[in-house]
């Protein structure tokens, strides 16, 4: 089922809306929770897996218009930002786990 509005099923919906209200996840891993994010869509064979596996990261900043030292970019310094942060998969993983908690905390 598709929510009319957005084109996304409501698990898209909401799991976007999660990563927004928890930030980057980068900075979450550096004790920055919660600076505003935008959604980076995970990328296999081309093209974007799905909304569901997506991660939040800051824009200026972990995203991209990094400053390079404070801030690695995803975009356009991939190679440079696994290093830093770690693989997209993991970062998802973290992401889950962080929302996860955040769910829990709001039951």
């Amino acid at each position: 089922m598709r929510q009319e509005q957005t084109g996304m099923t409501i698990a898209e919906d909401n799991w976007k809306e999660s990563i927004r209200m928890m930030g980057c996840v980068v900075c979450w891993l550096q004790g920055h929770p919660r600076t505003p994010a935008a959604v980076h869509h995970l990328i296999e064979g081309g093209r974007k897996i799905s909304e569901l596996h997506t991660i939040p990261l800051c824009e200026p900043g972990h995203h991209q218009k990094g400053d390079g030292v404070i801030k690695i970019s995803r975009h356009p310094t991939h190679a440079r930002f696994t290093q830093a942060y770690g693989t997209d998969e993991y970062l998802l993983e973290v992401t889950q786990q962080l929302v996860a908690r955040m769910r829990e905390a709001l039951a």
